[in-house]
């Protein structure tokens, strides 16, 4: 097998793994608990919330742990419209409240998103919220100087992720927050940054933005853990209600195991970021080339070989003409290759792909979509075999479609 589909999930890293193993067994304590069983697993957590804390220069308090990715963004979404409702409420502002309807309010975000994202602010519109979509330029940018055209009077959250999941483009964030906090300091900046946490270098982002987003699965770590970064001041009720866990924020037993894993997965990441950047630079780079000898193949998102700070080391996105991606990935996957057409969330969808028709993307060339999302596990040779399988396919599927 040869997989290529990393930004769907990551294997999991012997570091992880072995940090883990004794909080499965032995080490049971719920973390909640008084006793020395329990203390023992409360202090695992909080060396893990150090660990995450310590990618974007945050502080521990200041990271609260969840289910996974989409948690973290509906938690974001939704609990920035229910402080800002709180807060105009305690405020006796009734201007906002729309008869029958909900409350008024507005929230910026992207038309590349995550359906995490995308899915939350549709039910923040179902509340009777205003939501901009920020239409992106070719490569899947976004300007700092289009969110602040947006603003408004009851603007309360930008949303803008660090980089999008199937094309790879990395976003300004950091620019886009301080121009939004430069002229108003009481909108809250998120960023869904699932896919570049632990994959490119985030450090001092706790500096920038409010809210950040991110996934254990996408960087060796196991699944079903993730987190909120809340900055700290920022008023934020809690999405699951019930105990005091998570500082009152979070409901439900700790995940402890899940926890540590992810503390050890991104203090490892961190550690070795460079040359894992690197690596996969090099590996995606190796690859883009072998594609480039097919013909008819169309780049997605930006891409200058031996970048890493626009477009993610490791993601490769191509529209292929004359080719459906579905056959190609099911050809390849008879071969060994595990790949994608864009997003695991949207697999088996009819629809091209959300981000590449914002991109401008023909519905023909979308359908023909591939993306391949590399790991420094991969090899060259792994790479070469891959590039070699998929340019046989595509002649077969091109020499199938002519009749």
């Amino acid at each position: 097998m040869i997989y290529l589909d990393n930004a769907a999930t990551t294997q999991i890293e012997e570091t992880a793994f072995d940090a883990m193993l004794p909080f499965l067994k032995g080490e049971y304590g719920n973390a909640s608990a008084v006793y020395e069983l329990a203390r023992d697993s409360k202090r695992a957590v909080f060396n893990a919330r150090k660990q995450c804390a310590n990618v974007i220069g945050a502080a521990p308090n200041e990271i609260f742990f969840t289910s996974g990715g989409s948690e973290s963004d509906n938690w974001a979404l939704i609990g920035a419209y229910e402080a800002w409702k709180k807060k105009k409420s305690e405020h006796g502002d009734r201007s906002f409240v729309h008869s029958g309807q909900g409350y008024s309010g507005h929230i910026i975000t992207t038309a590349i998103e995550h359906h995490a994202v995308l899915r939350s602010a549709e039910y923040l519109e179902s509340q009777g919220v205003a939501v901009s979509y920020l239409k992106p330029d070719c490569e899947g940018f976004i300007k700092p100087a289009q969110v602040l055209d947006a603003i408004r009077e009851d603007t309360f959250l930008v949303s803008v992720m660090t980089a999008n999941n199937e094309i790879g483009t990395v976003e300004p964030v950091c620019e886009i927050a301080d121009a939004v906090h430069g002229i108003r300091k009481d909108i809250l900046v998120h960023t869904d940054a699932v896919q570049a946490y632990g994959q490119i270098c985030l450090d001092g982002y706790a500096g920038h933005v409010d809210l950040l987003s991110a996934s254990a699965h996408k960087l060796g770590g196991p699944k079903g853990v993730g987190m909120l970064y809340i900055r700290d001041g920022v008023k934020f009720g809690p999405l699951i209600r019930g105990g005091m866990q998570e500082s009152g924020r979070r409901a439900g037993t700790e995940n402890v195991p899940g926890i540590v894993g992810f503390g050890a997965a991104a203090e490892n990441s961190f550690a070795g970021l460079d040359a894992k950047i690197s690596a996969e630079t090099a590996l995606r780079d190796r690859l883009l080339a072998k594609i480039g000898d097919i013909t008819d193949v169309i780049i997605n998102g930006p891409y200058v070989e031996g970048d890493s700070a626009k477009r993610l080391p490791g993601n490769i996105s191509v529209c292929i003409r004359g080719i459906e991606g579905e056959s190609a990935l099911i050809m390849l996957d008879r071969t060994g290759i595990c790949a994608s057409a864009g997003s695991a969330c949207t697999s088996g969808a009819r629809e091209p792909s959300h981000v590449l028709k914002a991109i401008g993307r023909a519905d023909d060339e979308a359908k023909g979509s591939l993306r391949f999302t590399l790991s420094h596990h991969n090899t060259e040779e792994e790479i070469d075999k891959a590039a070699e399988i998929l340019t046989e396919i595509v002649l077969k599927l091109r020499e199938r479609n002519r009749f």
